[in-house]
C-alpha cells in the first residue's frame, strides 16, 4: 500500500501537488518533492473533507483527491535486481525512479564524465561499453535522442581514449564541471528510457551476484538482506575478513528465542553497523543510515524518508539464494 508523506519524491507527488494546487491549497513548486508546503497543504484539504489530519496521502485521502484508488508503485512488479539497483541509485543520486538511473557528473574526478546509476565512467573504460551496447541494441532510440549529435557521438566512442576524453571535456564546464546542453539533456533523457536501465541493471549483474553469496555466506534469506549487501557492494566493495569475523562473533550472541523474522533484521543490523564501523571515519554515520536503512526496512538517508516495502517493494520476503 502506497502512502506519501515527507520525504517522498516522485509522479505521484507531482499529480497530487498540481491537484492541492487546482484546488487552491497548494502554493508552492510542482516539483514532485513532498516537503512541508506539501504536507500543509494536504492537512488542510484532509480538515475541510473531514478527514484524518496527518499530512500524509494515503488510501483514503488519495480517494478523495482523485476519486480512484491509490496506484500501487510500477517497481513492485519490477524483479529483485531491479529493485536493489533503483534504492542503491538512489541513495547515490537522491533522485527517485528513473531519475536515479540518469545520475549525470563531469569531469571532477578525473574520469571524464560518469553516468546512471552506478556512475560508470568514460576514465576506467566502464561507461563505453553500456553505450556502445544500447547504440548495438537499439539504434533508433539513440538516433531519436541524439538527432544530430548521434554522429559526433558515435565517432567519440569510435576515437582513442585521449581524443575521446578530449571530446567529453570540451562539453562540459572547465572548472564546474557540469555538462553542457544539449548534451546534459540528451544524457539525462538517455538514462530515463526503459532500454537503457535495462542495459544498466545487465551491467550490474555481477554486483547483484556477488550479494546474493554474500547473502548466502551470512546465513541471510530476505529482500532486505539482498538489498543491504548489494548496497554494501556498490558503496563499500567488500567486508573485510576482520569484519567478517566480528559479525559472526556478534551472530553467535543473539537469544535463543527470537523468532525467523526477528533474527533476520538482527542480523543485518549487526552487519550494518559492523560494516559502516569499518568505513572512512569521514563516512561512517552515512554508511550507517543507508545499511541500517536496508536493514529496518525505511529510515532517513540525506534528509529523505524510506519505506523501503512501498517504494521499492522490498520486504522480509524470503527468496532462494
Amino acid at each position: 500500500m502506497s502512502i506519501f508523506k515527507i520525504g517522498s519524491k516522485g509522479s505521484e507527488v507531482i499529480k497530487i501537488q498540481e491537484k492541492l494546487k487546482a484546488l487552491g491549497y497548494y502554493r508552492g513548486l510542482i516539483d514532485g518533492i513532498f516537503g512541508g508546503g506539501t504536507e500543509s497543504a494536504v492537512k488542510i484539504f484532509q480538515k475541510n473533507n473531514g478527514l484524518k489530519v496527518d499530512g500524509q496521502v494515503g488510501p483514503i485521502t488519495w480517494k478523495a483527491l482523485f476519486n480512484e484508488e491509490i496506484p500501487e508503485p510500477s517497481i513492485v512488479r519490477k524483479p529483485l535486481d531491479y529493485k536493489c539497483l533503483a534504492l542503491t541509485g538512489s541513495f547515490e543520486t537522491g533522485k527517485d525512479i528513473p531519475e536515479c538511473f540518469a545520475g549525470l557528473s563531469g569531469d571532477f574526478d578525473g574520469q571524464g564524465m560518469s553516468f546512471g546509476v552506478l556512475q560508470w565512467n568514460f576514465g576506467q573504460n566502464s561507461l563505453q561499453p553500456l553505450l556502445k551496447d544500447m547504440i548495438n541494441r537499439h539504434p533508433h532510440i539513440m538516433g531519436s535522442i541524439f538527432h544530430e549529435n548521434y554522429e559526433t557521438l558515435l565517432e567519440a566512442l569510435n576515437s582513442d581514449k585521449e581524443e575521446l576524453m578530449s571530446f567529453v571535456r570540451s562539453i562540459q564546464h572547465p572548472v564546474k564541471h557540469y555538462i553542457y546542453e544539449p548534451w546534459r539533456g540528451m544524457f539525462k533523457s538517455l538514462g530515463r528510457t526503459e532500454e537503457f536501465q535495462n542495459i544498466q541493471l545487465k551491467y550490474a549483474n555481477d554486483l547483484y551476484k556477488s550479494a546474493l553469496n554474500l547473502c548466502s555466506e551470512y546465513g541471510l534469506w530476505s529482500e532486505r538482506a539482498v538489498a543491504l549487501m548489494f548496497d554494501i557492494k556498490v558503496q563499500n566493495g567488500s567486508i573485510s575478513n576482520l569484519v567478517k569475523t566480528l559479525i559472526l562473533n556478534d551472530f553467535k550472541n543473539l537469544p535463543a528465542d527470537l523468532s525467523e523474522e526477528e533474527k533476520e533484521v538482527y542480523k543485518m543490523r549487526i552487519v550494518a553497523n559492523r560494516r559502516a564501523e569499518a568505513s572512512n571515519p569521514r563516512w561512517i554515520e552515512d554508511v550507517r543510515a543507508r545499511k541500517l536503512c536496508c536493514a529496518n526496512g525505511g529510515g532517513i538517508v540525506h534528509g529523505t524518508n524510506y519505506d523501503l516495502e512501498q517504494q521499492f517493494g522490498i520486504g522480509l520476503k524470503r527468496i532462494n539464494i
